[in-house]
Protein backbone atom coordinates (compact mmCIF):
# COMPACT_ATOMS: atom_id res chain seq x y z
CA UNK A 1 0.00 0.00 0.00
CA UNK A 2 1.29 3.33 -1.10
CA UNK A 3 1.54 6.61 1.04
CA UNK A 4 -1.35 7.89 -1.20
CA UNK A 5 -3.56 5.62 -0.12
CA UNK A 6 -2.58 5.29 4.03
CA UNK A 7 -3.47 8.25 4.16
CA UNK A 8 -7.15 7.87 2.38
CA UNK A 9 -9.62 5.43 3.43
CA UNK A 10 -9.46 3.88 0.34
CA UNK A 11 -11.51 0.65 1.68
CA UNK A 12 -14.18 2.54 2.64
CA UNK A 13 -14.80 4.26 -0.97
CA UNK A 14 -14.32 0.67 -2.68
CA UNK A 15 -16.26 -0.69 -0.50
CA UNK A 16 -19.76 1.86 -0.55
CA UNK A 17 -18.84 2.04 -4.33
CA UNK A 18 -20.35 -1.15 -6.25
CA UNK A 19 -19.23 -0.71 -9.17
CA UNK A 20 -16.05 -1.61 -8.63
CA UNK A 21 -16.55 -4.86 -7.94
CA UNK A 22 -17.42 -5.12 -11.24
CA UNK A 23 -14.90 -3.06 -13.54
CA UNK A 24 -12.05 -1.02 -13.33
CA UNK A 25 -13.48 1.93 -13.75
CA UNK A 26 -11.55 4.88 -15.67
CA UNK A 27 -14.13 6.63 -17.49
CA UNK A 28 -15.11 9.26 -14.56
CA UNK A 29 -15.16 12.35 -17.05
CA UNK A 30 -17.79 10.19 -18.75
CA UNK A 31 -19.91 8.93 -15.50
CA UNK A 32 -18.56 8.40 -12.49
CA UNK A 33 -19.78 5.02 -10.60
CA UNK A 34 -22.56 6.15 -8.17
CA UNK A 35 -22.03 5.56 -3.99
CA UNK A 36 -24.57 3.09 -2.35
CA UNK A 37 -26.34 5.77 -0.87
CA UNK A 38 -26.67 8.04 -4.23
CA UNK A 39 -28.44 4.01 -5.97
CA UNK A 40 -30.27 3.57 -2.54
CA UNK A 41 -31.65 7.57 -2.77
CA UNK A 42 -32.72 7.46 -6.93
CA UNK A 43 -34.62 3.62 -6.86
CA UNK A 44 -36.25 4.59 -3.48
CA UNK A 45 -37.52 8.11 -5.08
CA UNK A 46 -38.85 5.51 -7.89
CA UNK A 47 -40.35 2.94 -5.80
CA UNK A 48 -42.27 5.42 -4.35
CA UNK A 49 -43.53 7.30 -7.22
CA UNK A 50 -44.53 3.45 -8.64
CA UNK A 51 -46.57 3.00 -4.93
CA UNK A 52 -48.23 6.09 -4.45
CA UNK A 53 -47.66 7.86 -7.74
CA UNK A 54 -45.13 10.71 -8.80
CA UNK A 55 -46.83 13.98 -7.64
CA UNK A 56 -47.57 12.73 -4.86
CA UNK A 57 -44.00 10.84 -4.18
CA UNK A 58 -43.07 14.72 -4.49
CA UNK A 59 -45.46 15.90 -2.24
CA UNK A 60 -44.20 13.59 -0.03
CA UNK A 61 -40.68 13.97 0.05
CA UNK A 62 -40.74 17.00 -0.63
CA UNK A 63 -37.60 18.38 1.88
CA UNK A 64 -35.19 15.70 0.35
CA UNK A 65 -36.56 17.32 -3.40
CA UNK A 66 -35.69 20.67 -2.19
CA UNK A 67 -32.43 19.57 -0.32
CA UNK A 68 -30.20 19.72 -3.80
CA UNK A 69 -30.45 23.36 -3.67
CA UNK A 70 -29.05 23.67 -0.47
CA UNK A 71 -26.09 21.06 -0.93
CA UNK A 72 -25.17 22.86 -4.33
CA UNK A 73 -25.13 26.13 -2.92
CA UNK A 74 -22.41 25.08 -0.21
CA UNK A 75 -20.37 23.36 -2.42
CA UNK A 76 -19.59 26.11 -4.48
CA UNK A 77 -20.00 28.71 -2.17
CA UNK A 78 -22.93 30.53 -3.27
CA UNK A 79 -26.79 31.09 -1.66
CA UNK A 80 -29.35 28.64 -2.79
CA UNK A 81 -31.56 31.17 -5.11
CA UNK A 82 -28.87 31.19 -6.98
CA UNK A 83 -29.22 27.40 -8.04
CA UNK A 84 -31.38 25.76 -10.95
CA UNK A 85 -31.49 21.85 -11.58
CA UNK A 86 -31.95 21.27 -14.87
CA UNK A 87 -31.84 18.56 -17.40
CA UNK A 88 -28.04 18.31 -17.45
CA UNK A 89 -25.18 20.12 -17.74
CA UNK A 90 -25.53 21.54 -21.65
CA UNK A 91 -29.04 22.67 -21.05
CA UNK A 92 -27.51 24.30 -17.79
CA UNK A 93 -25.00 26.38 -20.03
CA UNK A 94 -27.14 26.67 -22.89
CA UNK A 95 -29.93 28.95 -20.64
CA UNK A 96 -27.52 31.19 -19.45
CA UNK A 97 -26.07 31.90 -22.39
CA UNK A 98 -29.02 32.11 -24.97
CA UNK A 99 -30.51 34.58 -22.00
CA UNK A 100 -27.45 36.54 -22.82
CA UNK A 101 -28.80 39.77 -24.65
CA UNK A 102 -25.98 39.75 -27.55
CA UNK A 103 -26.32 42.47 -30.27
CA UNK A 104 -24.36 42.43 -34.14
CA UNK A 105 -20.55 43.48 -33.24
CA UNK A 106 -20.12 42.11 -29.82
CA UNK A 107 -17.51 39.90 -29.45
CA UNK A 108 -16.78 36.75 -27.61
CA UNK A 109 -13.65 35.19 -26.07
CA UNK A 110 -13.49 31.76 -25.41
CA UNK A 111 -10.67 29.15 -24.96
CA UNK A 112 -8.92 27.69 -28.30
CA UNK A 113 -9.69 24.18 -26.08
CA UNK A 114 -13.24 24.93 -26.03
CA UNK A 115 -15.46 21.99 -26.06
CA UNK A 116 -18.25 20.97 -29.32
CA UNK A 117 -21.20 21.82 -28.09
CA UNK A 118 -20.57 25.30 -26.58
CA UNK A 119 -18.55 26.25 -30.22
CA UNK A 120 -21.57 25.45 -32.28
CA UNK A 121 -23.30 27.81 -29.20
CA UNK A 122 -21.42 30.26 -30.67
CA UNK A 123 -21.08 29.86 -34.59
CA UNK A 124 -24.95 29.65 -33.62
CA UNK A 125 -25.14 33.19 -32.37
CA UNK A 126 -22.75 34.48 -34.53
CA UNK A 127 -25.24 33.91 -37.59
CA UNK A 128 -28.14 34.82 -35.98
CA UNK A 129 -27.22 38.23 -34.37
CA UNK A 130 -23.93 38.79 -36.13
CA UNK A 131 -21.23 38.58 -32.67
CA UNK A 132 -17.69 38.08 -33.63
CA UNK A 133 -15.67 34.90 -31.77
CA UNK A 134 -12.31 35.44 -30.96
CA UNK A 135 -10.26 32.13 -29.12
CA UNK A 136 -7.84 33.42 -26.63
CA UNK A 137 -4.31 32.18 -27.51
CA UNK A 138 -2.69 29.35 -25.11
CA UNK A 139 0.58 30.32 -23.24
CA UNK A 140 3.70 27.84 -22.74
CA UNK A 141 1.92 25.06 -21.13
CA UNK A 142 -0.82 25.09 -23.73
CA UNK A 143 -3.08 26.94 -21.03
CA UNK A 144 -5.49 29.81 -21.71
CA UNK A 145 -2.54 33.19 -21.89
CA UNK A 146 -3.71 35.48 -18.91
CA UNK A 147 -1.90 37.89 -20.41
CA UNK A 148 -3.57 37.47 -24.17
CA UNK A 149 -6.78 37.91 -22.71
CA UNK A 150 -6.27 40.79 -21.04
CA UNK A 151 -4.93 42.63 -24.21
CA UNK A 152 -7.97 41.29 -26.32
CA UNK A 153 -10.86 42.78 -23.60
CA UNK A 154 -12.23 45.98 -24.86
CA UNK A 155 -15.75 47.70 -25.48
CA UNK A 156 -17.17 45.21 -27.68
CA UNK A 157 -16.47 42.16 -25.43
CA UNK A 158 -19.88 41.21 -24.10
CA UNK A 159 -18.64 37.91 -22.91
CA UNK A 160 -15.65 35.70 -21.64
CA UNK A 161 -16.63 31.89 -21.73
CA UNK A 162 -14.44 28.86 -21.01
CA UNK A 163 -14.07 25.61 -20.18
CA UNK A 164 -12.67 24.98 -17.35
CA UNK A 165 -10.95 21.51 -17.37
CA UNK A 166 -11.63 20.92 -21.34
CA UNK A 167 -13.08 16.93 -21.79
CA UNK A 168 -10.21 16.08 -23.89
CA UNK A 169 -6.76 16.14 -21.25
CA UNK A 170 -5.41 16.83 -18.32
CA UNK A 171 -5.70 20.80 -18.78
CA UNK A 172 -7.17 23.01 -15.74
CA UNK A 173 -7.78 26.23 -17.27
CA UNK A 174 -6.82 29.47 -14.76
CA UNK A 175 -10.48 30.05 -13.86
CA UNK A 176 -9.82 32.78 -10.95
CA UNK A 177 -7.29 34.29 -13.14
CA UNK A 178 -9.70 35.21 -15.49
CA UNK A 179 -12.42 36.11 -13.51
CA UNK A 180 -10.03 38.41 -11.73
CA UNK A 181 -10.28 40.32 -15.77
CA UNK A 182 -13.39 40.01 -16.21
CA UNK A 183 -14.44 41.94 -13.31
CA UNK A 184 -11.99 44.36 -13.56
CA UNK A 185 -13.09 45.14 -17.02
CA UNK A 186 -17.30 44.23 -16.47
CA UNK A 187 -17.50 41.70 -18.96
CA UNK A 188 -19.76 38.62 -18.04
CA UNK A 189 -18.16 35.53 -17.59
CA UNK A 190 -19.71 31.68 -18.06
CA UNK A 191 -17.59 29.18 -16.88
CA UNK A 192 -18.53 25.48 -17.81
CA UNK A 193 -17.49 23.62 -15.09
CA UNK A 194 -18.76 20.21 -15.75
CA UNK A 195 -15.54 18.38 -15.51
CA UNK A 196 -14.12 20.39 -13.10
CA UNK A 197 -17.00 20.61 -10.42
CA UNK A 198 -16.86 17.34 -7.47
CA UNK A 199 -13.25 16.98 -8.79
CA UNK A 200 -11.64 19.58 -7.38
CA UNK A 201 -12.78 22.81 -4.79
CA UNK A 202 -14.60 25.03 -6.76
CA UNK A 203 -15.96 28.47 -5.15
CA UNK A 204 -17.50 30.98 -7.12
CA UNK A 205 -16.86 33.95 -4.97
CA UNK A 206 -12.91 32.99 -5.08
CA UNK A 207 -13.02 32.40 -9.20
CA UNK A 208 -15.10 35.23 -9.88
CA UNK A 209 -18.00 33.97 -12.53
CA UNK A 210 -21.19 35.38 -12.83
CA UNK A 211 -22.32 31.74 -14.40
CA UNK A 212 -21.64 28.55 -14.34
CA UNK A 213 -22.64 25.18 -15.06
CA UNK A 214 -22.29 21.23 -14.38
CA UNK A 215 -23.36 17.83 -14.33
CA UNK A 216 -24.29 15.33 -11.58
CA UNK A 217 -22.92 12.01 -13.75
CA UNK A 218 -19.30 13.36 -13.65
CA UNK A 219 -16.97 13.73 -10.41
CA UNK A 220 -20.07 14.83 -8.53
CA UNK A 221 -20.97 10.74 -9.15
CA UNK A 222 -24.71 11.26 -8.97
CA UNK A 223 -27.13 9.94 -11.38
CA UNK A 224 -27.45 10.88 -14.82
CA UNK A 225 -29.61 13.10 -16.68
CA UNK A 226 -29.47 15.95 -14.32
CA UNK A 227 -27.38 19.00 -13.71
CA UNK A 228 -27.35 22.62 -12.16
CA UNK A 229 -26.60 25.96 -13.31
CA UNK A 230 -25.56 29.41 -11.00
CA UNK A 231 -26.48 32.56 -11.84
CA UNK A 232 -25.02 35.44 -9.82
CA UNK A 233 -27.72 37.28 -8.05
CA UNK A 234 -27.17 40.63 -9.25
CA UNK A 235 -27.65 39.48 -12.62
CA UNK A 236 -30.26 37.37 -12.62
CA UNK A 237 -32.86 40.22 -13.05
CA UNK A 238 -30.88 41.18 -16.26
CA UNK A 239 -31.24 37.38 -17.96
CA UNK A 240 -34.34 36.34 -19.38
CA UNK A 241 -34.04 32.54 -20.10
CA UNK A 242 -34.65 31.55 -23.69
CA UNK A 243 -37.84 30.05 -22.91
CA UNK A 244 -40.35 30.54 -19.86
CA UNK A 245 -42.73 27.87 -18.90
CA UNK A 246 -45.15 27.78 -16.09
CA UNK A 247 -42.46 27.42 -13.51
CA UNK A 248 -40.39 29.91 -14.61
CA UNK A 249 -42.80 32.30 -14.28
CA UNK A 250 -46.55 33.24 -13.32
CA UNK A 251 -49.25 34.13 -15.42
CA UNK A 252 -50.71 37.02 -13.70
CA UNK A 253 -52.81 38.66 -16.42
CA UNK A 254 -54.44 38.21 -19.94
CA UNK A 255 -51.58 39.62 -21.41
CA UNK A 256 -48.81 40.02 -18.99
CA UNK A 257 -46.33 37.27 -17.16
CA UNK A 258 -44.09 37.70 -14.46
CA UNK A 259 -40.47 35.55 -14.27
CA UNK A 260 -39.96 34.18 -10.50
CA UNK A 261 -36.71 36.28 -8.80
CA UNK A 262 -34.86 33.67 -8.67
CA UNK A 263 -32.56 30.98 -10.44
CA UNK A 264 -35.18 29.16 -10.65
CA UNK A 265 -36.39 31.13 -13.96
CA UNK A 266 -34.19 29.05 -15.37
CA UNK A 267 -35.80 25.36 -14.73
CA UNK A 268 -39.33 24.24 -16.64
CA UNK A 269 -41.88 22.41 -14.66
CA UNK A 270 -41.02 18.69 -15.46
CA UNK A 271 -38.54 17.73 -13.58
CA UNK A 272 -36.06 14.04 -12.59
CA UNK A 273 -36.99 14.35 -9.14
CA UNK A 274 -35.52 10.77 -8.60
CA UNK A 275 -32.57 12.35 -9.94
CA UNK A 276 -32.97 15.05 -8.05
CA UNK A 277 -33.10 13.40 -4.50
CA UNK A 278 -30.27 11.51 -5.94
CA UNK A 279 -27.73 14.64 -6.94
CA UNK A 280 -28.38 15.84 -3.33
CA UNK A 281 -27.29 12.56 -1.85
CA UNK A 282 -24.52 12.88 -4.23
CA UNK A 283 -22.99 15.80 -3.21
CA UNK A 284 -23.16 15.63 0.46
CA UNK A 285 -21.71 12.58 0.11
CA UNK A 286 -18.63 14.66 -1.95
CA UNK A 287 -18.74 16.84 0.42
CA UNK A 288 -18.59 14.26 3.53
CA UNK A 289 -15.21 12.89 2.36
CA UNK A 290 -13.87 16.40 1.61
CA UNK A 291 -12.86 18.03 -2.30
CA UNK A 292 -9.97 19.46 -0.64
CA UNK A 293 -9.09 15.57 0.44
CA UNK A 294 -10.29 13.89 -2.70
CA UNK A 295 -8.83 16.37 -4.97
CA UNK A 296 -5.70 15.64 -3.55
CA UNK A 297 -5.59 12.04 -4.42
CA UNK A 298 -7.32 12.30 -7.63
CA UNK A 299 -4.32 14.84 -8.63
CA UNK A 300 -1.70 12.18 -7.28
CA UNK A 301 -3.38 8.97 -9.35
CA UNK A 302 -3.44 11.39 -12.33
CA UNK A 303 0.15 12.14 -12.09
CA UNK A 304 0.70 8.26 -11.17
CA UNK A 305 -0.88 7.22 -14.66
CA UNK A 306 1.01 9.77 -16.57
CA UNK A 307 4.68 8.69 -15.24
CA UNK A 308 3.40 5.09 -15.81
CA UNK A 309 2.33 5.93 -19.25
CA UNK A 310 5.48 7.80 -20.21
CA UNK A 311 7.83 4.81 -18.79
CA UNK A 312 6.25 2.47 -21.43
CA UNK A 313 8.36 3.75 -24.41
CA UNK A 314 5.73 3.33 -27.56
CA UNK A 315 3.00 5.56 -25.93
CA UNK A 316 2.76 9.56 -25.97
CA UNK A 317 0.71 11.41 -23.67
CA UNK A 318 -1.55 14.29 -24.90
CA UNK A 319 -1.88 16.48 -21.92
CA UNK A 320 -1.17 20.05 -21.50
CA UNK A 321 -1.20 22.37 -18.81
CA UNK A 322 0.89 24.02 -15.72
CA UNK A 323 -1.30 22.19 -13.67
CA UNK A 324 -3.25 19.15 -13.94
CA UNK A 325 -6.02 16.75 -12.86
CA UNK A 326 -7.25 13.19 -13.12
CA UNK A 327 -8.21 13.39 -16.98
CA UNK A 328 -5.28 11.65 -18.67
CA UNK A 329 -4.91 11.45 -22.70
CA UNK A 330 -2.44 9.38 -24.81
CA UNK A 331 -1.83 7.79 -28.03
CA UNK A 332 -0.37 4.30 -29.13
CA UNK A 333 1.12 4.76 -32.50
CA UNK A 334 -0.61 2.48 -34.98
CA UNK A 335 -3.75 1.67 -33.09
CA UNK A 336 -7.01 3.82 -33.74
CA UNK A 337 -7.97 4.83 -29.91
CA UNK A 338 -11.73 3.24 -30.70
CA UNK A 339 -9.87 0.08 -30.91
CA UNK A 340 -7.78 0.36 -27.81
CA UNK A 341 -10.58 0.89 -26.14
CA UNK A 342 -12.74 -1.88 -27.56
CA UNK A 343 -10.04 -4.21 -26.25
CA UNK A 344 -9.46 -2.83 -23.12
CA UNK A 345 -13.54 -3.38 -22.49
CA UNK A 346 -12.38 -6.53 -23.23
CA UNK A 347 -10.85 -6.90 -20.06
CA UNK A 348 -13.20 -5.00 -18.12
CA UNK A 349 -11.38 -1.72 -17.73
CA UNK A 350 -13.79 1.64 -19.00
CA UNK A 351 -11.81 4.69 -21.16
CA UNK A 352 -13.79 6.36 -23.48
CA UNK A 353 -12.24 8.36 -26.72
CA UNK A 354 -12.23 12.25 -27.68
CA UNK A 355 -12.07 12.70 -31.18
CA UNK A 356 -10.78 16.08 -32.91
CA UNK A 357 -13.99 17.55 -33.16
CA UNK A 358 -15.03 17.42 -29.72
CA UNK A 359 -12.30 19.96 -29.74
CA UNK A 360 -11.64 21.09 -33.41
CA UNK A 361 -9.63 24.20 -32.46
CA UNK A 362 -7.06 22.11 -30.57
CA UNK A 363 -7.02 18.98 -31.60
CA UNK A 364 -6.65 19.85 -35.25
CA UNK A 365 -3.59 22.38 -34.26
CA UNK A 366 -2.20 19.66 -32.34
CA UNK A 367 -2.45 17.49 -35.41
CA UNK A 368 -4.67 15.08 -33.31
CA UNK A 369 -7.34 12.93 -34.80
CA UNK A 370 -8.47 10.95 -31.44
CA UNK A 371 -7.32 10.11 -28.07
CA UNK A 372 -8.14 7.60 -25.54
CA UNK A 373 -9.32 9.52 -22.64
CA UNK A 374 -8.50 7.67 -19.21
CA UNK A 375 -10.00 9.47 -15.81
CA UNK A 376 -9.40 8.60 -12.61
CA UNK A 377 -11.19 9.15 -9.35
CA UNK A 378 -10.53 8.95 -5.77
CA UNK A 379 -11.61 5.05 -5.44
CA UNK A 380 -9.11 4.02 -7.99
CA UNK A 381 -5.92 2.76 -7.18
CA UNK A 382 -2.47 2.27 -8.06
CA UNK A 383 -3.18 -1.71 -8.21
CA UNK A 384 -5.62 -0.43 -10.81
CA UNK A 385 -3.26 1.70 -12.87
CA UNK A 386 -0.48 -1.26 -13.31
CA UNK A 387 -3.05 -3.85 -14.32
CA UNK A 388 -4.15 -1.17 -17.15
CA UNK A 389 -0.29 -0.30 -18.32
CA UNK A 390 0.62 -4.29 -18.54
CA UNK A 391 -3.18 -4.67 -20.55
CA UNK A 392 -2.07 -1.67 -22.61
CA UNK A 393 1.50 -3.01 -23.07
CA UNK A 394 -0.15 -6.36 -24.19
CA UNK A 395 -2.88 -4.87 -26.32
CA UNK A 396 0.64 -3.51 -28.38
CA UNK A 397 2.06 -6.57 -28.52
CA UNK A 398 -0.61 -8.83 -29.86
CA UNK A 399 -1.06 -5.89 -32.22
CA UNK A 400 2.22 -6.14 -33.69
CA UNK A 401 2.27 -9.71 -34.04
CA UNK A 402 -0.88 -9.23 -36.44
Amino acid sequence: MTDTEMSFDLERARRETPGCENVTHFNNAGASLMPQSVLDAVCDHLKLEASIGGYEAKDRELDSVEHVYKSAARLINCSPREIAIVENATRAWDMAFYAIPFKSGDRILTAKAEFISNYIAYLQVARRIGVQIDVIPNDEFGQISVEALRNMIDDRVKLISITHVPTHGGLVNPAAEVGTLAREANVLYLLDACQSVGQMPIDVEQIGCDMLSTTARKYLRGPRGIGFLYVRSSLIQELEPPFLDMHAAKWVDRDRYEIVSDARRFENWEMYYAGKVGFGVAIDYALEWGVDKTWARVKALGEQLRDRLRSIGFIAVQDLGAERCGIVTFNIPGLASFEVKHKLAQDKINVNVSLEEHSRLDLRERKIVDLVRASLHYYNTEDEIDYFCERLESIRSISKDR
